[in-house]
């Protein structure tokens, strides 16, 4: 469903889970609230709850400067992002430049930075910036083209439609855990957490900004030692299941319905407390020893 509320196209993006997320939303009575993603990538999850009322809020956040740079072009520099999404030449000669653009490191310009994630983002295989190959290649001898992915004027009205609920959208540019600790401040606790960090396996692949190991392991001692609801999507690997062993784990893949009885590549670990959906409930492959852990 995000696919059409997201202009970005992003790895590892679960805006497939909208129903799931509102579900548990509802099952905890947290509608009408604050939503929080450290990790806002795409977006198209957090937009698709903005847009169906399911929560009043948004709180996006990402510490990669060309992510953040488009999200606040969208939001603060929208006539002149959306001039440049629907005039600049989708081409091979253009594409080159973005991406060369993206290789020196420049942050100075952030509408010039901004553009350049989302022209790269919608120009290369899978939607990957960093590194990611041009559809088509070099020599646009593939089935499709560089500009496939590419619609001006139906992406211009996915960011205009965005600006529209610009007071309702809150964007920062933090580290995750700093993220989290000024939630824990300012944002009530009736709100939920969705963090969906880079991968532990093939994350400096797929994200500009991604974890060591030990970077894994600091986020998720901070995240347990929340007092609020959440919830974490992570590729299913041994060391994600040990580090988030205390509590509950399940297993889906976010490219079929979770109702599916097939064993899934990614886990959804919940806070303790959070009522979760019968449907979940059957996929659950850890149980912690305390009360309330089904």
């Amino acid at each position: 469903m995000a696919s059409t509320a997201s202009p970005f196209r992003y790895p590892g993006g679960k805006s497939c889970m909208l129903s799931l997320t509102a579900s548990i939303l509802r099952a905890n009575q947290l509608e009408r609230g604050h939503y929080l993603e450290p990790y806002a990538g795409g977006c198209g999850l957090a937009l698709e709850l903005l847009y169906g009322g399911y929560v009043a809020d948004i709180h996006i956040n990402d510490i990669d400067p060309a992510i953040w740079a488009f999200w606040h072009c969208v939001l603060n520099e929208t006539d002149a992002l959306v001039e440049r999404v629907l005039n600049t030449p989708v081409t091979i000669d253009e594409w080159l430049k973005q991406r060369e653009f993206m290789r020196s490191g420049k942050t100075d310009d952030v509408l010039a930075l901004g553009f350049c994630a989302f022209f790269l983002n919608r120009t290369n295989r899978s939607g990957i910036i960093k590194g990611g190959g041009v559809i088509g290649g070099l020599d646009q001898t593939g089935n499709y083209k560089i500009d496939c992915r590419y619609n001006a004027g139906r992406l211009a009205q996915r960011i205009k439609r965005i600006k529209k609920y610009e007071d309702r959208i809150h964007l920062t540019n933090l580290d995750a855990i700093d993220f989290l600790n000024q939630c824990e401040r300012e944002i009530p606790t009736e709100s939920l957490l969705f963090v969906d960090p880079p991968y532990f396996n093939k994350g400096s692949s797929l994200y500009m900004s991604f974890y060591r190991p030990q970077d894994h392991g600091e986020l998720a001692e901070r995240i347990i030692g929340l007092d609020r609801p959440w919830i974490v999507t992570y590729d299913d690997t041994p060391e994600i299941r040990a580090l988030y062993k205390a509590r509950r784990q399940y297993c889906f893949d976010i490219n079929y319905s979770l109702q599916e009885k097939r064993v899934g590549t990614e886990l959804l670990i919940a806070s303790k407390g959070l009522t979760m959906p019968d449907t979940v409930k059957a996929r659950q492959v850890n149980r912690p020893q305390y009360r309330k852990a089904a």
